[in-house]
């Protein structure tokens, strides 16, 4: 095999030394690899805040990678800047004579990597992009017709009978590990500070080390999955979706993982994993997804607006509804970085089915906070629950935020975690607290309207304002 002399890996969404396609192919082909990153201004600067805790996560990943790389004779090369000036500008410095990357399938970021790619180019130097971070990408599950699909359930039926051990291959990067080439003298990773960022607490560890310890602590709880995901207050996910995210676990490990085990459990986690596919082949194949409906009928829909509408998206916000469970999910929110996933469908519900709100503004403040934010799948996930997308919850089925949270936290266990003004309301009216008799929220110190909100909205008649909605604009 021919051999030339340099190669720049650029890592994106794969913090990870083992099994990672783009480093792989690189040190399989050339004698010396360097390894960079480059916290992209682009992204950076349309953060809300300055503390964010995303920031920070990928920070620790970094860190724990720039060791593991060193460790081999290699290190990390950390850039902060615009990505589409610094990776070239960085590849001629080095001097190198190709750039590797894995798969982006986010609209900006195609154009970004179109845009290096094109810069490379002009100076002579080759750009390679590999899929890495799915199993299944773009258009390799397709329906008989050829289109891609609309629908999850034949598309997990078709991606089933797809997968097979070369679909879920190792990258091997240990034995190619010798043509690493460390950072130039100096290099090292900057500071949260010196980026811009204040320090925030991370109830998550970043890295590698911290999603195997998840993974394998994950490993003797999957039999349960499938009815344990769908209560808050129990330990019943893997919580590796921010490490799947930032590339810390390889899709393909987790994959194995689930398909080498029998039952229900392993099933409908695998079918977690699918649908995180589902979504990105259907933001890369329709992008007009990102602010618009998947089915364009429902840009139609007349959501609700003015000052009413600020004040009930704020409560909403700060969980400040009336409603325990939904309260309780957006404080997690608010205090973690973290939402568990029952509880994303119903606050979603919640903000376009009884506040009448549009699902683009939850979205976005998803988008804001979410430690594992993905835009594939909040996108999905926000269009599934506002009736606008694929595959969606019919518009006709609405949750109930009371039966659900009956159902899901029957003790109040979650509720009376994020909302302490309910700790002492009695188990009957945890759900329901402004039925509780006035002298009895007196003598617990939580009286309804003065130390947590009655309901904002009335469900019932939410509900029938909502199915009107659709009938008009759907």
């Amino acid at each position: 095999m021919s051999r030339d002399p340099a190669a720049l890996v650029w890592f994106r969404r794969d913090l990870r030394d083992f099994d990672h396609a783009a480093l792989s192919q690189a040190l399989q082909t050339y004698q010396r690899v360097y390894c960079a990153f480059v916290f992209d201004t682009d992204i950076l600067d349309a953060l809300p805040s300055r503390e964010d805790r995303r920031v920070a996560f990928i920070h620790a990943c970094l860190a724990e990678l720039d060791a593991a790389l060193r460790q081999r004779g290699g290190g990390l090369i950390v850039c902060h800047g615009r990505a589409t000036e610094e990776i070239p500008k960085l590849a001629l410095q080095l001097k190198v004579v190709a750039v590797y990357a894995n798969h982006d399938y986010e609209p900006a970021a195609i154009a970004r990597d179109a845009k290096v790619a094109t810069a490379l180019k002009g100076s002579g130097i080759v750009w390679h992009s590999h899929k890495d971070q799915v199993v299944f990408e773009r258009r390799e599950i397709l329906t008989q017709s050829g289109k891609p699909y609309g629908v999850f359930t034949p598309y997990r039926k078709a991606w089933l009978q797809a997968v097979n051990p070369r679909a879920l291959g190792t990258w091997p990067v240990e034995a190619f590990a010798a043509h690493l080439a460390p950072p130039p003298e100096g290099s090292r990773l900057p500071s949260l500070k010196e980026m811009g960022f204040r320090p925030t607490e991370l109830r998550l560890a970043g890295g590698m080390a911290a999603a195997r310890k998840l993974l394998e602590d994950f490993r003797p709880r999957i039999a349960e999955y499938q009815e344990a995901r769908n209560f808050p207050a129990i330990k019943g996910v893997s919580y590796l979706s921010t490490h799947l995210r930032c590339g810390t676990v390889s899709i393909r490990e987790l994959s194995q993982f689930a398909l080498q085990r029998e039952g229900e459990g392993a099933a409908t986690w695998l079918s977690e994993l699918i649908w995180r596919e589902f979504y990105a082949q259907i933001l890369f194949n329709h992008p007009h997804v990102v602010g618009h409906a998947f089915k364009p009928e429902y840009d139609a829909i007349v959501w609700e607006s003015g000052p009413q509408a600020d004040a009930d998206f704020a409560a909403w916000q700060a969980g400040q509804t009336g409603y325990p469970l939904v309260d309780a999910a957006m404080r997690q929110l608010l205090q973690s970085g973290y939402m568990h996933n029952r509880l994303r469908m119903l606050v979603a519900s919640f903000l376009t089915k009884d506040l009448g709100i549009d699902w683009r503004r939850g979205e976005q403040h998803f988008a804001d906070l979410l430690l594992d934010f993905d835009l594939a799948a909040n996108n999905g996930g926000w269009q599934w629950a506002a009736s606008t997308g694929c595959d969606a919850q019919p518009w006709f089925r609405i949750f109930n935020p009371i039966t659900q949270s009956e159902k899901f936290d029957p003790q109040g266990r979650f509720i009376r975690r994020y909302v302490p003004e309910l700790a002492k309301v009695p188990d009957k009216f945890i759900h329901t607290p402004w039925k509780l008799r006035p002298a009895d929220q007196t003598a617990i110190n939580c009286v309804i309207g003065r130390d947590y909100p009655a309901p904002i909205v009335d469900h019932a008649l939410a509900r029938e304002k909502t199915l009107t909605r659709f009938k008009r604009g759907g």
